[in-house]
């Protein structure tokens, strides 16, 4: 799937093309470095050298099929046919889910009552949607000046008691039996009462009727269940079963007349463990329980012309109690863990709508887009139109004749500038309408209710076996190294690409042109995703940086090569700088008062604030402060080192003489596994944090030593990695909306029911999208970034003025909406 062919292509093709050598010797392969031999039958040679020739001609023919069978690899699965693919799956499985909403149903509401499974032994897991889980805070703020009821037997009682330990955790069943029981918050205002009605009788359906008349005692939620006392008392008789309808059929009205301007939910009856019960409840079956819901389900809601008017169904906890019941003390009541999955399932059914948590996406309704989608989407329809015009009339003029800038990401920069075709007046409208397409496919994937969500989950095999596989792929696409400095373009874009495939596995299982392609996405993702800045926390925090790196190099005196190469006083002048920027970090590191106020005032807090806090940006900039310290320091250090000749840098040598680089090797073999024992044995999260900053980059610096002292080490790189390398910050990015789902805190479901092919599906559409994304981006950085300064400066200026007037924008929408609430 690599994008550049060429680089996998093996120089044997040809060797193999040619024709044969009339004594039966084996193919020479100079290319390969491997020494031409003769075939094996040759009578004249001995045993031993018959064998060398044997082994060795095996050698060649292995390094070729492996040679052969890359290319074959990359002559199928080219970058352009992989996006074809993704295409037509995304159409496909957009239709798909559509037609299925349609028709099967679309209420996550129904998913979260009625279906699930659970994720190891204690996570449930609706049927496609993401279920929150409440603190009693959330249940508070939720639940304020409202008023529950819970109505029915012992099991809702259980019920009852794992709701409002939600609430409070310090309440728990007292040991009252057959009464009525009374729970109330004052602090917040929260009634949530338990009333004893065993059957399904006239006394039920006077007090439904009463809470009917009379609205100041009427329950804002009732969850309401009842049947095995029918089937006790009753022995289980069919005449039992038609008055249970019967009755069921009395109070189905007032429940459906409480359901117009409330929320009713029954409970259906869950299973019993047969072999657990007493004598005395031998008659309650779960043959018998089946009965009853099938009555309950064909009885109620059987007015289909009033559909607000619903009483909902409580299905899930049949499913949950199956895995459970053999658990249960009595056979008849369920464990504690199955009651609290019921009562988290209650409580996201009524709160998720009132506060609409991010990774609570059942029963969520959507939102209205904002003045700002509405304009980013009218941006993207007049591109389209504009280029649709464009390619109508036939303008293909090219924009003014100069060298495309360069890819700085990537590498591009050491291309010749004339490599490059100029682009032509259409392509920027081509390549926004191309980026609307995309933004269109992550508004379905995570703000409309087209595809679903789970939860995460994470297992030992999740996180290994795709991290085991990820690694052979970089072997086997392990290559000869076009350089062999240290740090080359090549084996960085690997360390990128590798750094970023391992982020990606974790988060699933638990210079001018380089700004713009930084900032470009997120701030298109910020607008059609209705997102702040600061929620994609690492394209600002890179930014910041850059520009303080940036502005310190700018400061009086400024130091360029040819004066340091000149004097090595001015060394000593970049040395003060970067003691100047210290000082600088650890005033503002140890001042989190002024730190807050400086980023807090208005337009700066737009950028950083996220859910109105500035706290989030302040524990971002501190774990990683003296970052930019150790990366400049080491340029300074090697590029000194350069200077004075101190770097052995040829093919196949060491960086340094053989003694230092074997001291180098051993220091730094040591400080990673020390570092990484460490790590990894640290249990206090935030002493953890707070060392980080001091030591993180030794750690960096003995990777950076152990792979590039050895001469063979710093001659190969693994092409695999180094494609994911160059679109790391796409891919980092993209996982936000279209891998993971509710702003990275579940999973997109594209393949319902089938985990690992999901997977699979998923993140081929991703890698397509987040490539299709860096070439839009780096085509538009040819037009956006010009390579007059004074150009420059004054698009700098239009995008400072157009940034301001989105703000301003959003401060205006924001205003209209607090006070239309």
């Amino acid at each position: 799937m690599m994008e550049d062919e060429k680089h996998m292509q093996v120089v044997a093709v040809a060797a193999s093309e040619k024709p044969e050598p009339a004594m039966p010797h084996a193919t020479t392969v100079a290319e390969f470095g491997v020494v031409d031999a003769p075939v094996c039958s040759a009578p004249y040679h001995s045993a031993a050298s018959h064998l060398s020739a044997c082994c060795h001609g095996g050698a060649k023919m292995a390094f070729l099929a492996y040679s052969l069978g890359k290319r074959e690899i990359n002559q199928y699965f080219s970058i352009k046919n992989a996006k074809l693919l993704s295409v037509a799956a995304v159409i496909l499985l957009t239709l798909f889910h559509t037609v299925s909403r349609y028709y099967g149903g679309g209420d996550t509401c129904e998913w979260l009552l009625s279906s699930g499974r659970y994720l190891g032994e204690t996570v449930w897991q609706p049927y496609g949607c993401m279920m929150h889980k409440y603190k009693n805070t959330e249940a508070k703020t939720c639940l304020a000046d409202k008023r529950v009821a819970f109505v029915g037997d012992s099991r809702i009682r259980q019920l009852f008691y794992s709701y409002i330990q939600i609430i409070d955790a310090a309440q728990s069943a007292d040991g009252r039996k057959h009464e009525n029981i009374i729970f109330e918050d004052r602090s917040a205002s929260v009634n949530v009462d338990f009333l004893w009605y065993a059957e399904v009788n006239n006394s039920l359906k006077e007090r439904l009727i009463s809470w009917r008349k009379d609205p100041s005692i009427k329950p804002d939620v009732v969850i309401i269940g009842a049947a095995t006392w029918s089937i006790k008392l009753h022995g289980g008789s069919s005449e039992a079963l038609q008055q249970y309808r019967a009755n069921l059929t009395a109070i189905s009205l007032p429940l459906e007349q409480l359901a117009e301007d409330g929320e009713v939910y029954w409970v259906l009856q869950d299973p019993v463990h047969e072999e657990g019960l007493s004598d005395n409840r031998k008659m309650i079956t779960n043959e018998q329980l089946e009965l009853y819901n099938k009555v309950v389900l064909s009885t109620l809601n059987s007015n289909k012309k009033n559909s607000k008017a619903r009483v909902r169904f409580l299905g899930a906890l049949r499913q949950a109690a199956m895995e459970a019941i053999a658990q249960s003390a009595d056979g008849l009541h369920l464990p504690e863990s199955t009651r609290n999955v019921a009562a988290m399932v209650l409580m996201n059914a009524v709160c998720n709508k009132v506060l609409r948590p991010t990774d609570g996406s059942c029963c969520q309704s959507l939102p209205a887009p904002s003045l700002l989608q509405k304009l980013m989407a009218c941006v993207f329809l007049g591109s389209a139109l504009v280029f649709l015009v464009l390619h109508a009339l036939g303008h293909n003029r090219p924009w003014k004749s100069r060298p495309t800038p360069p890819d700085v990401e990537s590498g591009e920069e050491k291309k010749p500038a004339t490599a490059a075709s100029p682009l032509n007046h259409k392509a920027p409208f081509q390549a926004l309408s191309k980026m609307g397409l995309i933004m269109v496919y992550f508004y379905l994937c995570d703000r409309a209710n087209v595809f679903m969500k789970e939860q995460k989950f994470y297992t030992h095999s999740t996180f290994f076996i795709p991290l085991i596989y990820m690694f052979v792929l970089g072997i086997f696409y392990s290559e000869n190294s076009k350089e062999t400095k240290l740090l080359n373009r090549e084996q960085t874009d690997e360390w990128k690409g590798w750094m970023q495939l391992v982020i990606l596995i974790y988060h699933i299982s638990g210079a001018s042109v380089v700004l713009f392609r930084l900032n470009f996405l997120v701030v298109v993702l910020c607008l059609v995703m209705d997102r702040p800045y600061q929620f994609y926390y690492f394209v600002p925090l890179v930014t910041f940086w850059f520009v303080v790196i940036y502005a310190t190099m700018a400061m009086w005196p400024q130091i360029r090569q040819k004066k340091a190469n000149g004097s090595g006083m001015w060394h000593v002048g970049i040395l003060g700088k970067l003691l100047g920027l210290l000082l600088f970090i650890c005033f503002f590191a140890y001042s989190q008062g002024l730190f807050e106020n400086i980023f807090s005032v208005w337009p700066i807090s737009k950028l950083f604030e996220l859910n109105g806090s500035i706290h989030e940006w302040w524990f971002r900039w501190k774990l990683d402060r003296f970052a930019i310290i150790h990366g400049m320091l080491f340029a300074f250090v090697y590029l000194v080192l350069q200077k004075c000749q101190g770097l052995s840098e040829e093919k196949g040598e060491p960086l340094f003489s053989t003694r230092i680089s074997n001291i180098l090797l051993l220091i730094s073999v040591v400080s990673f596994m020390t570092y990484s024992i460490w790590a990894s044995s640290c249990k206090n999260k935030t002493e953890c944090n707070e060392l980080h900053p001091y030591i993180s980059g030794l750690q960096i610096l003995a990777f950076i030593l152990i792979r590039n002292i050895p001469g063979y080490s710093r001659s190969l790189y693994s092409s695999f990695f180094a494609w994911f390398g160059k679109i790391s910050l796409e891919l980092f990015i993209c996982q936000y909306h279209i891998w993971l789902a509710a702003d990275t805190k579940g999973i997109l479901v594209l393949i319902p029911g089938n985990p690992s092919l999901n997977i699979i599906i998923s993140t081929f559409i991703f890698v397509c999208v987040a490539h299709e994304i860096s070439v839009i981006t780096n085509d538009l950085a040819q037009v956006a970034i010009p390579k007059d300064g004074g150009a420059l400066l004054r698009r700098l200026l239009v995008a400072g003025v157009f940034t301001l007037g989105l703000l301003l924008v959003s401060r205006s929408a924001e205003g209209i909406q607090g006070g239309g609430h």
